[in-house]
């Protein structure tokens, strides 16, 4: 008996000694960076999301970091399909982190967020009035830069689509018989989007909506602008011959 109950002394006294497992050191936020970014790299966007969203709270706003990390988590958005939220992100980076070298890709990325949100030019277009707010915005905030270069373009491709819904809009009503309403677009189309592949057509739909109408000066002076400019317009022969004879719309 004696030795049973010693035996259950020392193991009750070793258990007591025992104590609660040990706890792994924590990671340091620098070291996750660097592993999130790896992710990121990988393509395993959902994971290193998850991480920077993480790190965006721990990271002071004055630490450099703060501004890599949330640059990244606007682009994890954006990659993972939620452009939304890239959009508001990007442009967090770009306001709160106005001087870092992050700041003019962010808004880049905003404006691309919004353009990818404007999928197509005949739906509504007030994301893509954003992204040219943007684009305009970086080329005037951030001149000279690799990322005002980029939105330049962007900004072309935005014109050309801004041209061609204006135009549609002006074949709606032409198609309709009501010129007067196509005109004030064709005319839109020509005083703002004078570089856009949309502006042959729209003068010579308004040659048309002209001779429609009667309004024979307007066509006359149209007419005469699209053979000293664009005098290899297809169509312009038959819509602006030499006599201004009127050919029926087509």
């Amino acid at each position: 008996m004696r030795r049973c109950w010693v035996v259950g002394w020392i193991a009750v006294a070793a258990c007591g000694r025992a104590g609660p497992p040990p706890v792994a050191p924590a990671v340091r936020p620098e070291v996750e960076l660097a592993r999130a970014k790896e992710r990121f790299r990988r393509g395993d966007f959902s994971h290193a999301l998850a991480t920077f969203k993480k790190l965006s709270l721990q990271f002071l706003p004055a630490q450099p970091e703060a501004a890599e990390t949330r640059y990244y988590l606007a682009e994890c958005y954006f990659q993972t399909g939620d452009r939304l939220e890239a959009a508001h992100e990007f442009r967090q980076v770009a306001d709160l982190y106005p001087s870092t070298d992050y700041a003019p890709n962010a808004l880049l990325r905003a404006g691309d967020a919004n353009l990818r949100l404007w999928r197509r030019p005949e739906l509504d277009p007030s994301y893509g009035q954003a992204a040219l707010a943007i684009y305009q915005e970086l080329q005037g905030r951030y001149p000279g830069t690799p990322a005002a270069a980029r939105a330049q373009l962007h900004v072309k491709q935005l014109r050309d689509w801004f041209a061609e819904k204006t135009f549609k809009n002006g074949m709606f009503y032409f198609r309709r018989r009501a010129y007067d309403s196509g005109i004030i677009y064709f005319k839109d189309v020509i005083a703002n989007y004078s570089e856009s592949r949309w502006t042959v057509p729209a003068l010579l739909r308004l040659v048309d909506s002209y001779r429609a109408i009667g309004y024979a000066d307007e066509r006359r002076e149209t007419c005469a602008h699209l053979r000293r400019f664009y005098p290899t317009a297809s169509g312009l022969s038959d819509r602006c011959p030499a006599d201004t004879s009127a050919a029926s719309p087509s």
